[in-house]
């Protein structure tokens, strides 16, 4: 039987899932967190886990390079992959949200300066409310945009809401909540069918 292949973001969505994949009962003895190895087997060779950056993991697996891969659900509707997107894991859960300084009505703006790592979430999310915007891309402390006249609001997910807390921020509205999802590609799921959804039976029964 061929190997399925799977890729997960690095990051904290990669902690989460290795810890989900090893409840399923799906071990990888090569995995260890100091670890720099970017391709390993699990013990039984039925799965090939590869790691890659989260914002490429739509790619690999849109294109066929992995058949399935586990990825939050912000990055999804960023990338909007040509893929399945097929179960809800239920960790890593977040918001993607609209934030700033308390005093700005920003639903009244005609134009507004938005930083964000989403333009594609942003642009949707702006457009369906009628209020024009320039966005700028960032991809890291986001929060310093408004607090150095950079941008009037920012876009981005939040966990707790400490960060913007600490740096005089509040979320002024809340686009989704998002989670990592499993996501499979379209032909493998044609030719790997019996795999695939073999798979996805054991990651649900811990998820139940």
């Amino acid at each position: 039987m061929s190997y399925l292949t799977l890729a997960i973001g690095s990051g904290r969505t990669a902690n989460k899932a290795m810890k989900l994949l090893s409840k399923a009962g799906i071990e990888f003895p090569d995995f260890h967190n100091n670890s720099r190895k970017l391709v390993i087997f699990d013990e039984t060779k039925r799965l090939k886990l590869i790691f890659v950056k989260a914002v490429d993991l739509p790619t690999y697996v849109e294109k066929g390079a992995a058949d399935v891969g586990i990825i939050g659900k912000d990055t999804i509707m960023e990338e909007r992959p040509d893929v399945y997107e097929l179960l809800d894991l239920d960790v890593s859960k977040c918001k993607v949200v609209v934030a700033g300084f308390a005093d700005k009505e920003y639903e009244t703006a005609k134009s507004l300066t938005v930083a964000s790592k989403y333009p594609e979430i942003t642009k949707a999310f702006f457009e369906e409310k009628g209020i024009r915007i320039e966005t700028i891309k960032l991809n890291g402390s986001i929060e310093l945009a408004p607090l150095i006249g950079m941008s009037d609001i920012i876009v981005d997910i939040v966990e707790t809401g400490t960060t913007l807390k600490q740096n005089g921020l509040i979320i002024l509205d809340e686009i989704a909540d998002v989670s990592a999802r499993l996501i499979v590609n379209k032909a493998s799921y044609a030719t790997k069918t019996s795999q695939i959804q073999q798979f996805i039976k054991e990651i649900k029964a811990v998820l139940e």
